[in-house]
């Protein structure tokens, strides 16, 4: 069997690494790939956003599955694409991942199907967002709407933050077509926790809960980031309330986007702040998360890939069959020196000879020099469970919570 990965991240190289255990014997091929993907995956010259050039390869090489990674590439619509292709895809569609690219359209579709979800108000003009802030007052969250690379949401401590940070983007246009139109949220309090889920627009088999760590420095402080580090499984999410999650979230989510003839297969990733008052989405993602992947694959036992063959075929999910080992798994992000405003790239990465077997290093800003060296080539370098140094930059408390409650 023929499987390709688009993207070449940090998220496709654990996609790879765990499609891999599942198909020892398959043929496994991925978008340009990066520094680490090479004893994985034969790289190919295409842009992972160039949908029709990587549907038109695979037609043209007989692929089996292709499982998309970044958000990039479902909303340049390689979904649309490769169903009118007839082609075996694990993505959502265009319309179906509106629900990421565009927060206000997601908090609309919550709203109306009664999922709950922070009070919010949308706007694309700076005068009718500065009245609204101003009268409601207080801490509160201003989001872009589109898709601003994990980095469009800042969390605002006071009436004057959310003003500047509406302003920033209404006006100033800071995340430019992705700020053009706002969401502007009440501030819930409680923890985060992220639950992917396996979905055929009907059924969920969700995957172990992880906890983020997004903000840049310690003691969760600083700008966001695109993540520095997560961890699975997180303690405080037992059974009942993975079933509240499923029932009380999911399934109102894909029946609201069937309604809306938006049908939803593919990864459906769900943000949540665990409030006194239940599970509030915080915001859906259309994709497997980054670094969250890099964390819950390793500790899922079985088959992934059976998961995304069924959807991707157009298949009923069977969901009975998801078992995990036990223990847990964490990743610590390693980022270049200046993330995440202006990351130094080009810096040569030394590695030991071997690791631990219960040690796994996911490449994601990374690149093979031409004198074979692997060299830094974006902001989130590496993924991996350890320290480093020589300029590298990751969190020290990734798990804190976790800890504090042992």
């Amino acid at each position: 069997m023929k499987i390709l990965v688009v993207g070449n991240g940090g998220r496709e190289h654990a996609l790879l690494w765990k499609l891999r255990q599942d198909a020892p014997d398959a043929e496994l091929f991925i978008t340009r790939g990066n520094g680490g993907t090479g004893p994985l995956a034969t790289p190919i010259p295409l842009d992972p956003t160039d949908a029709n050039a990587i549907a038109g390869w695979a037609d043209a090489n007989g692929v089996g599955l292709t499982v998309v990674g970044p958000e990039s590439a479902l909303a340049n619509a390689i979904g649309d694409v490769f169903e009118r292709r007839a082609l075996p895809l694990f993505g959502a569609s265009l319309n179906a991942a509106a629900i990421e690219t565009s927060k206000a359209y997601a908090k609309h579709l919550l709203k109306q199907a009664g999922v709950p979800s922070a009070d919010y108000r949308a706007f694309t003009e700076f005068d009718a967002a500065e009245t609204y802030i101003r009268d409601r007052g207080g801490p509160l969250v201003v989001k872009a709407s589109g898709l601003a690379a994990g980095k469009g949401a800042l969390v605002c401590d006071t009436t004057e933050e959310a003003l500047a940070a509406a302003r920033a983007m209404l006006r100033d246009g800071v995340f430019g077509a992705a700020g053009q139109e706002i969401v502007v949220e009440e501030r819930l309090s409680g923890e985060e926790v992220s639950v992917l889920a396996v979905t055929d627009g009907y059924d969920v088999a969700m995957l172990m809960p992880a906890q983020d760590h997004k903000r840049i420095g310690e003691g969760d402080t600083g700008p966001n980031t695109g993540g520095m580090g997560v961890y699975a499984p997180v303690s405080i999410v037992n059974a009942a309330l993975m079933e509240a999650v499923r029932t009380r979230i999911f399934l109102p989510t894909l029946a609201a986007l069937r309604e809306d003839k938006r049908i939803f297969r593919g990864l459906l990733y769900a943000g949540l702040m665990l409030t006194e008052h239940g599970p509030q989405v915080i915001e859906f993602n259309a994709r497997f998360g980054d670094p969250e992947t890099q964390v819950v694959l390793p500790m899922l036992e079985s088959s992934l890939l059976e998961l995304l063959l069924a959807v991707a075929r157009g298949e009923r999910l069977d969901r009975s069959g998801v078992r995990w080992r036990s223990g847990a798994a964490l990743t610590t992000v390693l980022a270049s020196r200046g993330y995440p405003e202006a990351a130094e790239t080009g810096k040569r990465i030394t590695m030991p000879p071997q690791l631990p077997p219960d040690v796994l290093v996911f490449h994601a800003g990374t690149k093979q020099a031409e004198n074979g060296d692997v060299i830094t080539s974006g902001g989130r370098v590496m993924a991996v469970t350890g320290l480093g140094n020589e300029g590298k930059y990751f969190r020290r408390d990734i798990g804190w919570r976790e800890l504090a409650r042992a």
